[in-house]
């Protein structure tokens, strides 16, 4: 009797060695930062999956649907699974994968080291912990740790940070490639949401690229237009300018890229990407 509980003491403790960690121990971290979502990522066939939105979001990849096709793109990169299928493309070449994507409890898992690694990023497991790193934003030749974003209110303002590198990536991307024409500075402006005169402007937000000193390696200062005033007195004044602290110059700035960045900002707050740094608001 005695050796029959040690054989199933040795079978209990070789089992619990062998077996992946379950879908409860696996910690997800994008960038060194806990990916927060409402389902864990989980182990199929020895394959680390996770949903398909947790991971597309936070590698900064949009996604298209069509039946059960799905597309993941980011820059020049495309990668096309099917749910229930092994045979995947990337950049219109053909592979072939360990395990299906598949849809449990109307969320599509897919294979996260397939999909990381199609978008140049490296994945390594540690204690129930799968790291998953991309490459980072580089300006003039710095590493941008994070975006910093100050606004204001009527009773305090926040600052907070925004980690992780495709946010940072899409960000910069937003303003590099909206950014206009060259444009006078608006005769009035303020941080605050004042009415001053038909024309004045307001701070909507700062969004500093800081590297790992906290130190801003470039700037930009968004000022929407007040609207407080008759349409009538608000025909040709442009919705959004930007002021690029390092030239002092402003740009005409495209108002729906502006959307974009707040959804990016939203996004990045729903996924555990924001660290808040100060908050006076009353």
């Amino acid at each position: 009797m005695k050796k029959m509980l040690v054989s199933m003491l040795s079978l209990f403790v070789a089992i619990t060695i062998a077996t992946p960690a379950s879908a409860a121990t696996i910690q997800l971290k994008v960038d060194g930062v806990n990916v927060i979502s409402d389902v864990n990522p989980e182990i199929k066939n020895d394959r680390t999956m996770v949903p398909l939105r947790v991971i597309s979001e936070n590698l900064g990849a949009t996604v298209h649907w069509t039946n059960s096709e799905i597309t993941l793109s980011q820059n020049a990169t495309k990668v096309v699974v099917k749910t229930n299928s092994t045979m995947a493309m990337k950049n219109g070449s053909a592979v072939q994968l360990d395990t299906k994507p598949y849809v449990k409890n109307n969320r599509t898992f897919v294979p996260l080291r397939f999909i990381a690694e199609a978008f140049s990023s490296t994945v390594n497991y540690k204690n129930g912990t799968v790291n998953v790193d991309s490459k980072p934003l580089i300006i003039d030749q710095i590493k941008i740790k994070a975006v910093q974003h100050e606004f204001r209110m009527t009773m305090g303002g926040i600052v907070q940070q925004i980690y992780g590198n495709a946010y940072t990536n899409s960000m910069f991307t937003l303003f590099s490639e909206n950014i206009a024409r060259e444009v006078e500075a608006p005769e009035s402006y303020s941080d605050m949401y004042t009415i001053d005169i038909p024309g004045s402007y307001y701070r909507n937000g700062q969004f500093d690229f800081i590297d790992e000193a906290d130190k801003a390696v470039k700037s930009y200062e968004v000022y929407a237009l007040v609207k407080g005033f008759p349409e009538e007195l608000l025909e040709g004044y442009p919705p959004a300018l930007v002021y690029e602290e390092s030239s002092g110059k402003w740009y005409l700035f495209n108002d729906s890229a502006l959307d974009l960045i707040y959804d990016l900002v939203d996004t990045a707050n729903d996924n555990g990407f924001i660290k808040v740094i100060r908050n006076t608001v009353a």
